[in-house]
C-alpha cells in the first residue's frame, strides 16, 4: 500500500468522523422539551394520634384528620385499618371544602402492630398520596 492510498484512506475516515460529530452536534442544539406540569393533589394528615403510638387493647379514640385541596376541595376522606376500609366521612353541608377536618372513631380490636392509612379526594376523584401511620395495639393490665 502507498503513502498516497493510505493518506487518502485517513482523510476519508477524518471526513467520515466529521460528518458524523457535525450530526451529533445538530441533536445537541435542539432545545428541551417543554416539562409538562402535574397537578396539585389534596393531601392529608393524620394530626392524632401520633405514630407509632400504643393504645390498650379495647380503648375507642378518634383519629383526628385534616385534609386540604385549593383547586376543588375535598369532597371525601377515607381512613382505612390494615388495608380494610375503616371510615368514609363527607364535609357535612357542602360537596367540597378546601379545608376539611374529620374525627373517626375506631376501637383497638386484636394485640399487634396495625397500618393506619387515610386519602382525602376532590370531586373529580382525583386523590391525595396517603398519609401512613402505626399504632402498637398492646394487651389491657
Amino acid at each position: 500500500m502507498t503513502v498516497s492510498r493510505v493518506s487518502r484512506i485517513l482523510g476519508a475516515f477524518g471526513r467520515g468522523l466529521a460528518a458524523l460529530a457535525a450530526l451529533l452536534a445538530c441533536n445537541l442544539a435542539q432545545p428541551a422539551p417543554t416539562p409538562i406540569p402535574t397537578p396539585d393533589l389534596p393531601t392529608v394528615e393524620i394530626i392524632d394520634p401520633p405514630n407509632n403510638v400504643q393504645v390498650i387493647d379495647g380503648t375507642t379514640f378518634a383519629f383526628d384528620v385534616v385534609a386540604r385541596d385549593a383547586t376543588q376541595g375535598v369532597s371525601k376522606v377515607e381512613l382505612y385499618i390494615d388495608g380494610a376500609l375503616l371510615n368514609q366521612v363527607n364535609p357535612f353541608d357542602v360537596v367540597a371544602a378546601p379545608v376539611f377536618r374529620a374525627q373517626i372513631n375506631w376501637t383497638a380490636q386484636g394485640v399487634g402492630l396495625r397500618a393506619v392509612e387515610a386519602i382525602a379526594y376532590r370531586p373529580d376523584g382525583q386523590r391525595s398520596d396517603s398519609a401512613l401511620l402505626t399504632i402498637e395495639v398492646i394487651p389491657a393490665p
